[in-house]
């Protein structure tokens, strides 16, 4: 076993020596075509044995107040009912948040829209919800508060040990008021919710005291904990299965279905699958807090910048600590002697805040990002020159190094591939017809993290390598990078390479979030087979230095042996375990990038048509280029998204979201999305993580919300403060007709 803690750099590896030429190549997913012919199964779609029977949450209508009865007498009579469940104290009220230590209980208590009250079990998924519609609630409604600005008198600040507390160096406000040039400017954001292709399901089956479940679970050792002390039970009782997820995103670490799920297939003695309604889980798992941000930049009339500050307001449900880290982009990003970055909370009646993809970058970014265009306007400077003359040369907030950082590459290359020097300053310059055209552009940043993993590699007499990990895949592309990882480390083709995902009896992966999956999994991967590199050079006597791996065989003084030969009549196996360490907080790490917008507004209509976007990006080593690109353009979409369609209206008499579908809750489709360019520049950054890679999920998102409306800007003079973008937002800047 090769057990690391990232104190210090890792040093030359397996994948150092490697020469099968397999790491970083844009190899086609090797879960491909079990996907694309339905044999990859996902939560919903497994079958244990037994007749399955049909779950369907039973909601609450109301945000603020208590459940004074229930009557459950029409619902059991229904045809195909075979049991209404409200009265098990396990019952879970939502979805939990992360680092909750079990599910939040249905006591009775409501305070926010669509907490779940039960379950309904029937022989099929209509009589299932025919049964949950025809349950009578009697409530005592209370008056809810639903207004984070009419909350900013009582909120509060972030709670002890939060991940981004307040912070301050030097004095804004002296410098604000002693700049040549300052922008002082209120953006906010809306609601966001999760809307990933696969809803929430979960499928149970009992065997005596014994569980198993299938899930779509991003992240399994967190959450077999969650679940046992959820059903008190013991947590070597439960075996969960989650290998094909449908997009995660933050939001699949474990939801309230797999808890009804158990508890109603527990009741009934048969499987029972739970699959949340679209519109329930809009309201019963945790989306991203609409934000109203204050951004402060005070500069030189060269640009230089003296201040930088970023304050927020945010909401959150009452009783939770976590919320939307709105600055966490900004901390790094820029210099400035004079920086402020503070939260505050205001407690509301509404659907939990969690962590949706890129928590603060997402929609911090786009506010900071904006403010720097308009500072650029204001300066009659470059935007890209702008941002250039403001890179740090040691972390502007902490004074320590970065590990690495090639945001001007991104910069130069971006703009070099965009031709960006076509740029015309002046807004409503260009136009082709009825169009106008404009190019903007923002920088995107993203903390790096990496997590605690582990993963079992084993050498068959067969010559073939087998991973296991309880590591997930929510459609990033983990089985093949992984794959990649021990194929260049074991001198093996890819395709004798198996991987085994999902499994919460096999080693304790990372799993997939805060971007640290592949950068952690795949690093422990490389560590086993440091280990197994080492049993081969042992038998082949030689040193793992003087020996080389390719293609299936072992080459070293002068022989040349398959890998199955040397392994001999039993399989060889090795844990490698991954754990973070004080290279974390000795060095400043973050992935950067340069986005790019071309957009086209209707000079009558006002319609906003996105031409072209461009992204560059510093993430370390690419692990497959691929799965790598597909990554940053998956982000991309979604941040165009945010920046002209996505928003979640919240109804402030009743506390609930009135478009809570995908037919009114705007995302991008096809005709929004033009042909999306996405580049690397790659620096193996070996401070990171032993594989030298850095998250790369979600930094494809950040920035390219503020250079969608920036180019925006540039093509009409409508500016962006409030998102999305709408019509109401472009109609008065138009030029007269």
């Amino acid at each position: 076993m090769v057990d690391f803690r990232m104190d210090q750099d890792f040093g030359p590896s397996a994948l150092d020596r490697g020469v099968q030429g397999v790491l970083g190549k844009p190899i086609d997913r090797i879960d491909g075509v079990a996907k694309v012919t339905g044999a990859a199964l996902y939560a919903a779609e497994h079958k244990p044995d037994g007749k399955m029977a049909y779950g369907y949450a039973i909601t609450a209508t109301i945000a603020a107040g208590t459940v004074r009865a229930i009557d459950t007498s029409a619902a059991a009579a229904l045809p195909g009912v075979i049991a209404i469940i409200t009265d098990d104290p396990r019952l879970p009220s939502e979805s939990p948040i992360i680092r909750q230590p079990r599910m939040p209980r249905a006591d009775g208590t409501l305070e926010s829209y669509g907490q779940i009250l039960g379950v309904a079990v029937a022989d099929s998924f209509e009589a299932a919800r025919a049964a949950a519609l025809a349950v009578r609630v009697d409530y005592l409604p209370v008056k809810g508060r639903y207004d984070t600005r009419a909350g900013a008198a009582t909120a509060q600040d972030p709670p002890e040990g939060a991940m981004l507390p307040n912070l301050a160096k030097g004095d804004v406000d002296a410098a604000m008021a002693a700049a040549e040039v300052a922008i002082d400017q209120h953006y906010a954001t809306p609601y966001q919710v999760h809307a990933a292709m696969e809803p929430h399901a979960a499928v149970a089956s009992w065997h005596g005291d014994e569980l198993t479940l299938y899930g779509a679970i991003q992240i399994m050792r967190a959450f077999v904990p969650v679940l046992a002390a959820s059903l008190e039970m013991p947590a070597e009782k439960i075996h969960v299965l989650s290998p094909y997820i449908g997009g995660g995103f933050g939001g699949k670490i474990g939801g309230a279905e797999t808890v009804l799920a158990a508890i109603a297939a527990q009741h009934v003695g048969r499987p029972v699958k739970v699959q949340l309604t679209r519109q329930q889980l809009f309201h019963s798992v945790y989306g991203r807090s609409d934000t109203h941000q204050r951004v402060q930049l005070a500069a030189t009339r060269d640009g230089v910048l003296t201040a930088l500050a970023q304050d927020s307001l945010v909401s959150q449900k009452t009783g939770y600590g976590f919320f939307e880290p709105v600055a966490l982009g900004a901390l790094s990003l820029y210099a400035a002697p004079n920086r402020r970055f503070t939260t505050r909370i205001a407690k509301l009646n509404v659907t939990p805040a969690g962590a949706v993809r890129a928590p603060g970058e997402a929609v911090g970014m786009m506010a900071l990002e904006t403010a720097l265009d308009e500072l650029a306007e204001r300066l009659g400077m470059d935007p890209v020159a702008l941002r250039k003359a403001n890179e740090p040369a040691t972390d502007p907030m902490t004074g320590k190094p970065f590990s690495t950082r090639r945001l001007i590459d991104c910069y130069d290359e971006g703009a070099r591939r965009f031709g960006w020097e076509r740029r015309v300053p002046t807004p409503g310059t260009v136009r082709e017809g009825d169009w106008l055209i404009g190019m903007g552009m923002a920088t995107a940043a993203r903390v790096n993290f990496l997590a605690d993993s582990m993963a079992r590699v084993r050498l068959t007499p067969a010559g073939l390598a087998e991973i296991e990990t309880d590591m997930t895949d929510i459609g990033t592309g983990t089985y093949t990078i992984l794959a990649q990882v021990a194929a260049e480390a074991l001198g093996l083709p890819v395709e004798r390479v198996r991987v085994r995902l999902g499994d919460s009896r096999d080693p304790a992966g990372a799993g997939s979030g805060g971007s640290f999956g592949a950068a952690s999994s795949a690093s422990s991967v490389m560590l086993a087979c440091e280990d197994l590199v080492a049993e081969l050079a042992r038998r082949m006597g030689a040193a793992p230095a003087e020996m080389t791996l390719k293609d299936g065989h072992a080459i070293a003084g002068n022989r040349r042996v398959p890998i199955g030969e040397l392994v001999g009549d039993a399989p060889v196996e090795a844990m490698g375990v991954l754990r973070p360490g004080s290279n974390s907080r000795s060095w400043s790490q973050g992935t950067f990038g340069a986005q790019f917008a071309e957009v086209a507004v209707h000079a009558v209509s006002g319609e906003v048509r996105v031409r072209r976007l461009l992204g560059v990006f510093d993430c370390g080593r690419v692990l497959n280029a691929k799965t790598a690109r597909s990554q940053a353009i998956g982000g991309m979409i979604w941040g165009l998204g945010y920046a002209l369609h996505e928003a979640a209206i919240l109804d402030p008499r009743t506390g609930a979201y009135v478009n809570r579908d995908l037919g009114e809750y705007h995302i991008p489709v096809n005709a929004d999305v033009p042909q999306i360019e996405a580049y690397f520049i790659e620096e193996i950054d070996p401070h990171a993580s032993p594989v030298g890679a850095k998250g790369l999920g979600e930094l494809g998102i950040s920035g390219v919300g503020a250079a969608v409306t920036n180019a925006v800007y540039n093509a009409c003079g409508a500016r962006a403060r409030e998102w999305p973008m709408t019509l109401d937002h472009i109609l008065p800047h138009l030029p007269a007709v």
